[in-house]
């Protein structure tokens, strides 16, 4: 494998581990349900797309390679599906975006006290 491959195969590698530990971040310090959401189907796309990208230059062309593009084909269908249908089933049950801090804040509450008393 010539070097220029094995760089640019590790900067894929690299950034697609660097987006998929941001996403996680952004899901522990986002303050809402959909900005966690956001966060994490966002950045989990785009860094598991660099992280099969990365793979792919380094399997060449062969079988594997073909069968990380299945991989990767799943994944950028699935990932946007599972996000959007997890946002509509979350307003359809109530859950409204949270747009402003003092709005955040007693809807928080609200929503911990109903998930309290329905467990």
């Amino acid at each position: 494998m010539s070097i220029a491959i094995e760089i640019l195969s590790w900067i894929f590698l690299v950034l697609g581990s660097l987006f998929s530990i941001i996403g996680g971040i952004g899901i522990v310090r986002l303050p809402e349900f959909f900005s966690r959401m956001h966060a994490g189907g966002v950045t989990d796309t785009l860094g598991a797309t660099f992280l099969v990208v990365g793979l792919l230059f380094q399997a060449g062309f062969t079988l594997v390679a073909v069968k990380l593009s299945m991989i990767l084909l799943f994944l950028l269908i699935t990932s946007p599906t599972s996000c959007h249908a997890l946002a509509k089933s979350a307003i359809s049950e109530g859950l409204k975006p949270a747009l402003d801090n003092a709005d955040h804040a007693s809807k928080t509450k609200a929503a911990d006290r109903d998930l309290s008393e329905g467990a």
